[in-house]
């Protein structure tokens, strides 16, 4: 038969690991989340660029005739 010392430090690492398995569990699922709100503020940033884009676009649409074609044709800034 096994050795019950032998036995006992198997069940104490077999334990060890369910209780790793359980907060890896958690963790994943906390990252998850995390993910799926990043996700969800990137697509809300990528609507609002685009709504400025086309508020902008609009703008340009008013400017006198030549004007806008000069502006477009402009260097872009980054800030």
């Amino acid at each position: 038969m096994a050795d019950p010392k032998h036995i006992d430090q198997i069940t104490e690492r077999v334990e060890r690991l369910l209780l790793r398995h359980e907060e890896l569990q958690r963790t994943n699922s906390l990252l998850v989340e995390q993910v799926h709100a990043l996700q969800a503020e990137r697509d809300s940033l990528k609507s609002r660029l685009m709504a400025a884009r086309a508020r902008i676009d609009a703008l340009l649409e008013r400017l006198p005739p030549g004007m806008g074609d000069a502006i477009k044709g402009a260097p872009k800034e980054r800030t």
